[in-house]
């Protein structure tokens, strides 16, 4: 079960090396925060495309992916407990049809949603899977929400925020609904490279005995870069 060792130990004693990683990760998600966008190439590309371009649309949503460090934290806390293939298939599933349909109906559609306010939302959704991994809903309000229900409408909020960042650009109608096919595709490629590596990773640390000490320490700063990411952007609704 999802983190139920939190529920019965209390968390491993502080020490100065985790202010440390602390200090190094808040200036990592920092930069990520401010810097997390299209680069000026990609940009200029997708203006100037007219027609069918497939494999290049597939290669920016994939590196859009790769390097949505916001979208990345939220699928580590998802399958930071999950050991089974099968579950880890099951949760990214919901998350990738979330995302596919907000993504397509908010480019296609013409909707338009304030971007700050989804991508604080998608930090909420950061917050949120670390408070789940730490049992915190059990274990203060004395209910458990659908883990499954909630990845799902997370998976909404992440589609909008990449629909957010296509809408900033003039696209050429000739060939829209085959590119943004493609980015979509090349979305989950470069979802499922990215969590390769992270399940990789995750299953090096689980085969150690430090990991049952630091888990408590990482998604406590999984919450922390969550509400920075929320932090960051009302800042920048509310001055926009």
């Amino acid at each position: 079960m999802i983190s139920d060792y939190f529920r019965q130990r209390s968390p491993a004693p502080w020490s100065w090396r985790w202010s440390l990683v602390i200090a190094a990760w808040l200036m990592l998600i920092a930069s990520v925060a401010s810097g997390h966008g299209v680069a000026g190439d990609d940009k200029a590309f997708i203006e100037q495309s007219t027609g069918v371009q497939l494999a290049p649309f597939i290669y920016l949503g994939a590196k859009h992916m790769v390097t949505g460090y916001d979208h990345l934290l939220f699928l580590f806390g998802v399958i930071f407990f999950l050991y089974r293939l099968r579950e880890v298939g099951l949760y990214v599933t919901l998350f990738a049809l979330g995302h596919s349909v907000t993504l397509l109906y908010g480019v296609l559609s013409g909707t338009h949603v304030n971007a700050h306010l989804v991508d604080a939302i998608i930090g909420l959704s950061v917050v949120y899977k670390a408070l789940d991994n730490l049992g915190a809903f059990q274990r203060f309000l004395g209910v458990q929400p659908n883990t499954k229900a909630a990845v799902l409408i997370f998976g909404f909020f992440h589609g909008f925020g990449l629909a957010t960042k296509l809408q900033e650009f003039t696209l050429s109608p000739d060939g829209l609904v085959a590119n943004i096919v493609a980015f979509n595709v090349g979305v989950e490629l470069g979802q499922l490279l990215a969590l390769g590596g992270i399940l990789i990773a995750i299953s090096f640390w689980r085969r150690t005995d430090a990991f049952q000490r630091q888990a408590f320490a990482a998604n406590a700063l999984l919450m922390t870069a969550g509400f920075m990411l929320v932090g960051y952007q009302l800042t920048g609704y509310f001055i926009s």
